[in-house]
C-alpha cells in the first residue's frame, strides 16, 4: 500500500494526460499510486493508460464512468473510494506536476489541515511545445526556457522561480485565500469521508470550493502552498462552462455557508 493516493481527473484529453502522467513518473518522492478519475473519455484515453501502465514507476488505476455531461464530482467520489492511502492529493489531467510536487504535499501534511496549492497557466503554443523530454529535464518549469518560447514577464513567474525562504514568505503573504483547488490540493481521506466527499449535484464552477468550505465547517484548517506545490496548467477550451451550472452551484454554496453544512446528502454515501 502506498503512502499517498494521487487522484487525477480527466475527460477526453489523452495528449495532455500523457504529459501529466509522465510528470508523475519524474517525481522525487516515489511511494504513491495514481488513480485516473475519468468522466467518460473514449477509447483513446483507455489505450493511453494501458500503455503507460507498463512505462511508469507507480501503480496506475483507471476509474471510469459513462459520459453523461459534466459529472466530475461523481467520478471524484468513485476515485476516493478506490484509493488505498490515508492521504490524498487531487489534481487535473491538464496540470503537469513539478518533480517535487508529491514530496511537498507529503512532507507538509498535518492532522486537521488540508493543503491548497496553485498552478501556472501556460498559453496554448507552449502547452503544445512541451515534449516528454522537456518534462524529464524539467524544462517546462524553467523560466528561461519558457521565456524563450515567448512567456511574458509577470509577478506570477515567482511561482516557478521562488525557492526556500522566498516561497515560504510568498505562501504566507499571498492575498489569495487557501481554498480547496481541484487542480492542486491535498488532505486526509478520513476528513474527506467525514464530509461525504463531493456534492454530485454540482456541475462546473466552484464545485471544489464548496467541498473545501464543508471541510472548513468541519473544523479542518487550510494551508497555502501555491508557491511551493507547483504545477503548470496546459491550455484548453471550456465548453462545459455554462451560466446555468454556475448559478446552480452558487445557490448550493450559499446554503452551505448559511447553514455551516458539513455533510452533503449527495456525496459518496447516498441517503
Amino acid at each position: 500500500m502506498s503512502t499517498v493516493s494521487v487522484i487525477v481527473s480527466t475527460y477526453n484529453k489523452p495528449d495532455w494526460l500523457e504529459k501529466v502522467l509522465w510528470g508523475f513518473h519524474c517525481q522525487t518522492y516515489k511511494d504513491f499510486e495514481v488513480i485516473i478519475a475519468d468522466d467518460g473519455s473514449g477509447s483513446e484515453t483507455k489505450s493511453l493508460i494501458d500503455t503507460m501502465r507498463d512505462m511508469v514507476s507507480y501503480q496506475l488505476k483507471h476509474v471510469w464512468q459513462e459520459d453523461d455531461g459534466f459529472q466530475k464530482c461523481k467520478i471524484l467520489n468513485k476515485a476516493i473510494v478506490a484509493s488505498t492511502s490515508e492521504y490524498i492529493i487531487m489534481t487535473d489531467g491538464d496540470c503537469i506536476p513539478r518533480e517535487d510536487f508529491v514530496q511537498v504535499h507529503y512532507i507538509n501534511k498535518e492532522p486537521g489541515v488540508f493543503i491548497s496549492g496553485g498552478y501556472y497557466m501556460l498559453p496554448m503554443n507552449i502547452s503544445q511545445a512541451i515534449t516528454l523530454e522537456d518534462i524529464e529535464q524539467q524544462n517546462c518549469f524553467n523560466i528561461q526556457w519558457l521565456k524563450n518560447k515567448g512567456l511574458p514577464n509577470t509577478f506570477k513567474n515567482n511561482k516557478l522561480t521562488s525557492k526556500g525562504f522566498i516561497s515560504k514568505f510568498l505562501n504566507l503573504f499571498t492575498p489569495t485565500k487557501a481554498s480547496w483547488n481541484g487542480h492542486n490540493s491535498s488532505g486526509w481521506k478520513n476528513d474527506i469521508l467525514n464530509v461525504n466527499g463531493f456534492d454530485e449535484r454540482m456541475q462546473y464552477g466552484g464545485e471544489d470550493r464548496e467541498f473545501g468550505e464543508r471541510l472548513m465547517n468541519f473544523g479542518i484548517k487550510s494551508k497555502q502552498f501555491r508557491y511551493s506545490a507547483v504545477c503548470v496548467h496546459l491550455d484548453h477550451e471550456r465548453s462545459y462552462r455554462t451560466p446555468e451550472a454556475i448559478a446552480k452551484n452558487m445557490v448550493i454554496r450559499k446554503e452551505v455557508r448559511q447553514k455551516k453544512s458539513v455533510w452533503t446528502y449527495h456525496g459518496i454515501t447516498k441517503e
